[in-house]
């Protein structure tokens, strides 16, 4: 795949909706190689190459930085903890395995309201699922979980007054994710026989289209 025509909206609407419950790649891997690119598009396509390949290890990452961050401050660790939450729902993936899971232990303790908590069916049009589906989280529209999540989290942050010193985080463990990003080589053959079917799989529909 040429990750040079890779536009970053196709990156992120690819993040979106791919499946984030890989484990991480191993450290032994994460920090095999380094080099310094040898263009602006070089560097450009191994950005993205390496942002959608270590997914999971950058947010590990991100989580820790910020999390270290907030030793002292409990109220600020749920904020960040429901602003997490809010940006990780926005995954169709993440989101529709988080509505399994809890409808899982609601049903253990009210099988009535489990049954409530499943998503409506796909509308079929023309004897096919319809590609234009809202995704539901125990039995709500995800945009309702986003919504009360972010509310939430804002009024925790402005309680805990700790919103510059997760700025001040957040951009430390940015900063550390572009850079490895940046300088770490890509692995060609996890390249070509891991993640690129993994990014074709995610834009199948649209190539059909």
């Amino acid at each position: 795949m040429d990750w040079g025509n890779v536009t970053a909206e196709d990156l992120i609407e690819a993040l979106r909706e791919v499946d984030w419950s890989s484990p991480p790649r191993p450290l032994s891997e994460f920090f095999s190689r380094f080099t310094v690119p040898r263009s602006s598009a070089k560097w450009n396509s191994r950005l993205k190459c390496n942002l959608y390949y270590y997914r999971t290890n950058y947010f590990i990452l991100i989580v820790l930085i910020v999390g270290l961050g907030f030793l002292r401050r409990p109220v600020a660790v749920l904020a960040a903890i429901l602003t997490a939450l809010s940006i990780a729902f926005l995954n169709d993936s993440f989101a529709g395995t988080f509505s399994e899971k809890v409808t899982r232990i609601v049903r253990q303790f009210s099988p009535h309201l489990a049954a409530k908590m499943r998503p409506p069916l796909t509308p079929v049009i023309r004897g096919r699922p319809s590609s234009k589906r809202t995704i539901h989280i125990c039995g709500r529209p995800c945009w309702v979980f986003v919504f009360i999540f972010s509310s939430v989290s804002f009024i925790l942050w402005y309680v805990s007054c700790g919103l510059l010193t997760v700025l001040w985080a957040l951009a430390i463990a940015l900063l550390a994710t572009v850079l490895h990003a940046s300088f770490r080589t890509p692995n060609l053959k996890a390249r070509l026989n891991t993640f690129r079917e993994e990014f074709r799989a995610v834009w199948r529909n649209y190539s059909e289209l």
